[in-house]
């Protein structure tokens, strides 16, 4: 072929056509649905922060899709020691920790003095661990690391005490050499490998911590090592995750396309459902108002996905602050939620009623088992139904000294949402109707403010009396629900559980010891009867909360957007089929 001038400058001019096309970047659009509270692995609680988190930093393990067995990550094996104490990990000697220039969006690797990069290491994970359990750091989580030997001594410590370093140095968890790291427990827990994959366990970068201190996580000055970098973060408006080319993961057969993910915080639901419709958004939760609508709409019934999900949407009780510090009243109020109606008339995604807190997929649990709170179950399922639930509610109330709710005030608090206010109106109105001279006060707050005010250190004067949370798998076995959230020395506990309760102090008591017992039991059918018997407790006679739905996902997904469903989003295995979309 003979080549003219006009033929080369012919070629030119279409590849500089083509060039935008060529060079397109392909962008998640996605609402985080509120502000992050943190970035930081060792403080995150909630989901939203956790999404972050995962997208940012490696585990040592990481959760499979389907049956959430633990896989590798950063760790490519590990054994258990005979006696179930001892957990060694063997890493990936090729991950790098990662910077993104919030100017240009260059990612680029971390070098150390030598001029080397910066490879993630096993004393890193050291770190990490320490660092979560380590009482100055404040981690609202750390009591999931109570397993490791020394980790609860560590937590609850005073960081004053003469003897702080000894325990410090003393948790179960050290280097055996730069890839290999070895975890001592303090009783055998099969489950372990599971924790390993939970962000609080992550490895962290001790030196721009101690260079940057609370402001080590905000763009231009984070470092992390999974297959996003934060490039930008608006607060309370939106952050932008660029892709790190780096990352080993992109090799693998399940990875995606994504090069950037803008995520907005859009806090209505109704808004971003509107974004949804204008295509600013390739997946939204799908609002409740609009249920009926969308199941109806020829094209939008297609784009709507329901599943199960590893979640329960529950009202918790502060059990200590009165007219709820009686189990009677709490149980009243429970039984007076009638589960199926809200289902069907509000929330519309195909939810199933829950009278425990562990939902089907969770080891150990007895979810619709009618030894448990059958008053929360229909007919149907074994249960009471609703109507015979509310005449027991009612002679309960009465015979706590609120006949028709006499005399009987309390605040109900939800985060700020749409989804949230109409389920709490829907529970107002029943309680309404259960308990006529009775006043319910529905109060929100913003997410972020929220989780502060209704943990167990906030003041017993600024907590609601029933307050909406929901709680999603952290991994899939009782120890995580029944235990870590509700136990009153080592889990969450927002409900104030004590062993003083001067009604229920003994079962309390009952409770806590099994679910310890739970914990560390090797016998899975023994564990599996522990953890009904503390399941019952927990719901149906001291009745810390109120399990009102186990979740289903409710989701609207654009026909060009291909993603997985684990309870963390892996973004990283998303993809955007840009010729579908248009552009």
């Amino acid at each position: 072929m003979r080549w003219t001038k006009f033929t080369v400058l012919m070629i030119l001019a279409v590849s500089v056509l083509m060039w935008p096309v060529l060079a397109q970047k392909v962008v998640l659009n996605y609402n985080l649905g509120t502000e992050p509270p943190t970035a930081d692995p060792a403080l995150a609680t909630d989901t939203t922060s956790v999404d972050i988190d995962e997208a940012m930093f490696l585990g040592l393990t990481d959760l499979a899709e389907v049956d959430l067995a633990p896989v590798p990550e950063l760790a490519t094996r590990w054994e258990n020691s005979q006696d179930g104490l001892i957990w060694t990990f063997h890493m990936r000697n090729d991950v790098p920790w990662v910077h993104c220039d919030p100017d240009t969006g260059e990612v680029t690797k971390v070098l150390d003095a030598d001029g080397n990069p910066r490879i993630v290491n096993a004393n890193e994970v050291v770190y990490g661990v320490k660092r979560t359990l380590d009482p100055n750091t404040g981690s609202d989580y750390s009591y999931v690391l109570y397993i490791i030997k020394g980790g609860k001594d560590l937590n609850t410590a005073d960081p004053a005490a003469e003897n702080f370093q000894e325990l410090l140095d003393g948790v179960g968890v050290e280097a055996l050499d730069d890839f290999t790291v070895k975890f001592t427990l303090r009783a055998p827990g099969g489950y372990f490998p599971q924790i390993a994959s939970m962000w609080i366990a992550r490895p962290m970068p001790e030196w721009v911590i101690d260079e940057y201190g609370d402001d080590w996580a905000e763009p231009g000055n984070i470092v992390t090592n999974g297959a996003y970098c934060m490039k930008e973060w608006v607060h309370e408006d939106h952050m932008v995750l660029v892709k790190n080319p780096f990352w080993y993961g992109w090799d693998l057969p399940d990875a995606g396309n994504i090069d950037e993910i803008y995520a907005v915080m859009v806090v209505e639901a109704s808004t971003a459902y509107a974004m949804y419709l204008n295509d600013e958004l390739d997946n939204v939760g799908a609002p409740l108002p609009e249920m009926d609508a969308i199941r109806a709409d020829p094209v939008l019934s297609q784009e709507l996905l329901i599943m199960p999900r590893g979640c329960t949407y529950y009202y918790g009780f502060t059990t200590t602050k009165p007219p709820v510090d009686d189990p009677n009243v709490r149980k009243a109020l429970s039984m007076a939620i009638d589960r199926v109606t809200l289902i069907n008339e509000v929330t519309k995604g195909e939810q199933l009623p829950a009278n425990t807190f562990a939902p089907s997929m969770i080891f150990g649990n007895a979810a619709h088992d009618t030894d448990i709170a059958p008053w929360a179950l229909p007919e149907d399922l074994g249960g009471t139904g609703y109507g015979q639930a509310l005449e027991d509610a009612q002679d309960l109330m009465t015979n706590a000294g609120y006949p028709e709710g006499e005399g009987f005030e309390i605040v109900l608090m939800h985060n700020v949402s749409e989804g949230h206010a109409r389920i709490a109106q829907a529970i107002q109105a029943m309680w309404l109707e259960a308990f006529p001279k009775a006043k319910f006060i529905v109060e929100t707050m913003e997410w972020k403010v929220y989780l502060k005010a209704i943990q167990k250190e906030s003041p017993l004067a600024d907590m609601p009396h029933v307050w909406r949370l929901g709680w999603c798998l952290d991994y899939p076995d009782e120890n995580n629900w029944i235990h870590e959230v509700v136990n009153p020395e080592e889990g969450a506990n927002r409900y104030r559980l004590s062993y003083d309760d001067p009604y229920v102090g003994d079962l309390i008591k009952e409770f806590s010891a099994l679910t310890m017992q739970a914990g560390a039991e090797g016998d899975p059918d023994v564990r599996k009867a522990l953890y009904k018997r503390a399941e019952k407790l927990a719901i149906d006679e001291i009745v810390a909360m109120a399990p009102i739905y186990y979740y289903t996902r409710v989701v609207m997904i654009k026909p060009w957007l291909d993603r997985t469903f684990d309870d963390t989003n892996h973004w990283a295995k998303w993809s955007v089929d840009v010729a579908v979309r248009g552009e």
